[in-house]
């Protein structure tokens, strides 16, 4: 029997840096990538589209199952891009709006469920580098490494603001502070996969640490569990 292919999970709250660290790690080490969150955001973003409340479970596991997506990796000169529909959503999706939708959609069993499938169809050879808040916990149990990335809500809300200002939006440190504490607590209470450390998850603190510094501790995990070949 040919063992499966190998996964890093990568999960955290929003804002921690996982994206960007689960980007630059697949990238380094040429695995494919799963941005789980991407799923939610999809989801919340087709949702409003055609006029399905956040809160209709039903209506929301038959759009999860039937989600018309396509992932584009990147390639010379063009970045990695998200069709939903026919329709570039790359940037649509990345909006306060639609992440406070995803946080939404995402603590209703039947959504999860729905999209369970679609998550573990991302693990094929030479391996996955998994990006979300309950990969190492539930969909990827059996992940060889997992990391657990975190920061202060402080920090975290800091880094959305630079980012938000930068791309021209009009955007508030103390909104984005009160949004932040909201989504961490529906995350961490929800009923079905709430966000948390697997019990064998490595935990790194991001306040204080560059990306660099992470991806290195990261990678120093990696070579110690020979993961990589």
């Amino acid at each position: 029997m040919i063992a499966p292919a190998p996964v890093i999970t990568i999960d955290g709250p929003s804002g921690s840096g996982k994206g960007t660290v689960a980007g630059i790690l697949a990238k380094r080490l040429g695995w494919n990538l799963l941005d789980s969150g991407a799923l939610y955001r999809l989801l919340a973003f087709a949702a409003t589209n055609h006029g399905v409340a956040l809160d209709n479970e039903p209506l929301l596991e038959k759009l999860a199952a039937h989600l018309d997506v396509q992932f584009v990796g990147a390639t010379d000169g063009k970045p990695a891009r998200i069709v939903l529909e026919g329709d570039d959503v790359t940037h649509a999706i990345r909006s306060e709006t639609v992440a406070a939708g995803a946080s939404k959609v995402a603590a209703l069993p039947a959504v999860r469920e729905a999209l369970l499938q679609r998550q573990r169809a991302f693990q094929e050879f030479p391996g996955l580098v998994a990006d979300g808040r309950d990969m190492g916990t539930v969909v990827f149990p059996d992940s060889p490494l997992k990391v657990f990335l975190t920061a202060s809500a402080e920090e975290r809300a800091r880094r959305r603001y630079l980012q938000l200002k930068a791309k021209g939006d009009d955007v508030s440190l103390s909104g984005l502070l009160d949004e932040i504490r909201a989504r961490d607590e529906r995350d961490t209470q929800r009923a079905i996969a709430p966000l948390k450390p697997a019990a064998d998850a490595i935990q790194l603190d991001s306040t204080e640490l560059s990306i660099d510094q992470v991806l290195e501790k990261i990678m120093s995990e990696i070579a110690l569990r020979d993961i990589a070949g």
